[in-house]
């Protein structure tokens, strides 16, 4: 028992990320470039007679999203809960880096010849560690912790596996099914007979690092977008059209970042000490953050089209991803607000409804303007924001009761 004691991290630790978990977030770089250029390359292959058909692949990319996340999120709460200086938990997070990597690269094709590998890499990932800390931690109370989660990731396992040797059309739904019992598994504390539930206590001691965490998480996703950016912009002919698309394009990554961190994104830890449910307020941040990823994925994925074709027609799916990027950033990051402070500023729901309203106007205009006026909703959020907090002291959090 004391020898295991060692491997928990301490409250006196420092509760910034450690190298280790740098190293670990850099494998998700290759993740988010991974879904970028998947959805991208689905969209550019899409011609006007196809409008809408690119959705339901676009759509499959997203589900595969799903379980890249949920890995990244239970290694976030397991070095949360173990320190990670002690060689296990390294050997256990490094391995799972690989699985990643995997994973990854496997994507591309996870709907034709690569599902075994992805599937494959991500349960043994989920059943490793489980296994690997049942292991570790014989005669230690969060043996059980790590028990319930073998049963249930070993169950949800044999549906990964199933969907992976499925058709196409059936390894959607299998696959669904499955990331669906990952969620809800979770959801409910990973109940099993005679070992009860989890109640999920790590957002109560250790809401500090695991916000430090999701904000880094978040800023890995602004980075990633800026170097899609340059890649999109080194791949064109450098001329005026494509440049401007370059420079909005970069514009709007840098008004995200601004939104995101005024000044929610600076506090998530103060509220979580400040609320009488601090656990609920992890799980809803998480959430919201999950949501402001796959906003700024999208954006990313608006700006590229753009660059390569800023000018022409521009098309009702191109109109969605462009538009729709930024506005679900947006509503994460409301929901967020709310989250910290018990209440969503105006600007916010106001720049949602502008972005809603253009839309059926943006057909009329170029790619480059479509995206202009994205950017335009963005600046005037960031502008409402700055002259809000102009000669005021910065406000404290206050999380909803």
């Amino acid at each position: 028992m004391a020898g295991r004691t060692d491997l928990l991290r301490k409250g006196e630790s420092p509760q910034q990320a450690t190298f280790l978990e740098l190293f670990f977030d850099l494998a998700f770089v290759f993740v988010i470039a991974r879904i970028a250029v998947r959805i991208t390359e689905q969209l550019e292959r899409s011609g006007v007679a196809e409008g809408w058909i690119v959705f339901p692949s676009v759509g499959q990319t997203l589900l595969l999203l799903m379980p890249l996340t949920w890995v990244w999120t239970l290694t976030a709460w397991t070095t949360a809960r173990f320190d990670p200086r002690r060689l296990p938990v390294q050997a256990v997070v490094i391995m799972t880096m690989f699985g990643v990597l995997i994973m990854s690269a496997a994507l591309p094709s996870a709907f034709r010849g690569g599902g075994v590998a992805f599937a494959v890499a991500y349960v043994a990932i989920q059943v490793g560690r489980s296994v690997a800390f049942v292991f570790i931690l014989r005669g230690h109370k969060h043996r059980r912790t790590f028990a319930r989660e073998l049963v249930w990731f070993s169950l949800t396992g044999v549906l990964w596996l199933a969907g992976a040797f499925a058709h196409d059309g059936t390894r959607v739904w299998v696959w669904f099914g499955a990331a669906a019992g990952d969620y809800l598994a979770a959801r409910f504390g990973w109940p099993v007979p005679k070992l009860g539930r989890l109640r999920v206590t790590v957002w109560a001691a250790a809401g500090e690092h695991l916000a430090d965490r999701y904000r880094q998480f978040l800023l890995i996703a602004l980075g990633e977008s800026v170097l899609a950016l340059a890649v999109a912009y080194t791949r064109g002919l450098y001329d005026v059209e494509s440049t401007a698309a370059f420079v909005i394009g970069f514009a709007t990554t840098v008004l995200l970042w601004r939104i995101y961190f005024y000044r929610a994104g600076q506090i998530l830890s103060d509220a979580i000490a400040a609320s009488k449910n601090p656990t609920h307020l992890g799980r809803v941040a998480a959430f919201t953050h999950g949501i402001m990823v796959l906003g700024i994925i999208v954006t990313a994925v608006g700006s590229e089209l753009v660059i390569t074709k800023p000018l022409g027609h521009t098309e009702d799916a191109w109109i969605l991803i462009i538009l729709g990027g930024p506005a679900l950033f947006i509503a994460g990051r409301a929901y967020f607000e709310y989250v910290v402070f018990a209440r969503v500023s105006r600007p916010r729901l106001v720049g949602i409804l502008a972005l809603a309203l253009a839309a059926p106007l943006m057909a009329l205009l170029p790619p480059l303007l479509v995206a202009l006026t994205a950017a335009l909703v963005l600046t005037g959020i960031g502008a409402t924001d700055a002259a809000r907090a102009r000669g005021r002291p910065e406000e404290a959090p206050s999380p909803p009761r």
